[in-house]
């Protein structure tokens, strides 16, 4: 009777979720909740919220692991669309820095201004150059995330995407994590197509990122589309949102095909 009493007692104990797993369920679920509203805030645009079918901010920022408490770099923010997301969500506990030239940050600066309570934990990094950290310490990002910007920095007659790699390694702490979503070119295709046509391969973008030093962690199909060909008249701006082309029947497309690639600073 004893032993058996000993043995469900045992037996109870092992079962029994630990202080550390319950903290960590509850964090997890803390999170989710928080990033569900910083999608759903209101402060964001309407017409951002319209490409939220395109995008899946949740999603690629859950895959990510990019959490409310984090210091998060936004490289070349453009025009904002993932800082109206990452400004509310990391306004608590995180901080968020936005990293461009001036021409890169004055949309954001405007945005900003318009909506001073949201952005009240934002930096705005000014970057003299691809190298340059700007004013972010070094090793002093958890997260670090980029958004179909690495066919900018690949194109044109002196491409950088390397150096801009090495920036973002270095602006991450050690076991950090670097987020890319980027435009996917058919791995069977030229490689002269990257130079034109706004997209990348998936091979190429991660040989750029372990060349700089980081490993490779895991991909997704979050923001995939098959019915993207990638060879568009005019590039990946012929589909929407750009559609310069003019050519409303490729709404029915959708916006392009995306490779979302999660990476890791070795500790």
């Amino acid at each position: 009777m004893m032993a058996s009493a000993f043995v469900l007692a045992v037996l109870t104990a092992a079962c029994a979720p630990t202080e550390e797993m319950t903290s960590n369920s509850a964090a997890a679920e803390n999170s989710e909740d928080r990033l569900a509203a910083a999608v759903a805030a209101p402060s964001r645009s309407a017409e951002n919220v319209e490409r939220d079918q395109y995008r899946n901010p949740a999603e690629t920022l859950a895959f990510f692991g990019v959490q409310p408490d984090d210091m998060v770099v936004e490289i070349w923010p453009g025009g904002g669309w993932y800082s109206e997301i990452l400004a509310p969500y990391t306004q608590a506990d995180g901080s968020l820095a936005l990293y461009a030239s001036e021409r890169g940050l004055a949309r954001m600066r405007a945005k900003a201004e318009a909506e001073p309570s949201v952005y009240t934990n934002v930096l705005f990094s000014l970057a003299s150059s691809p190298s340059d950290l700007g004013t972010i310490p070094e090793g002093s990002a958890d997260v670090v995330l980029t958004f179909r910007n690495v066919h900018n920095w690949a194109m044109g007659d002196e491409p950088y995407a390397d150096v801009m790699f090495g920036t973002m390694y270095r602006m991450l702490r050690p076991g950090g994590t670097l987020g890319v979503v980027d435009h996917r070119l058919p791995e069977d295709r030229p490689d002269a197509d990257m130079k034109s046509s706004g997209y990348m391969k998936q091979s190429t973008v991660i040989s750029l990122a372990e060349a700089a030093g980081f490993e490779l962690v895991d991909t997704s199909e979050i923001n995939a589309n098959p019915r993207d060909t990638a060879d568009h008249e005019a590039g990946v701006w012929t589909l929407p949102p750009t559609l310069r082309t003019g050519d409303e029947s490729k709404r029915a497309i959708g916006e392009s095909d995306r490779m979302t690639l999660k990476f890791r600073k070795p500790e």
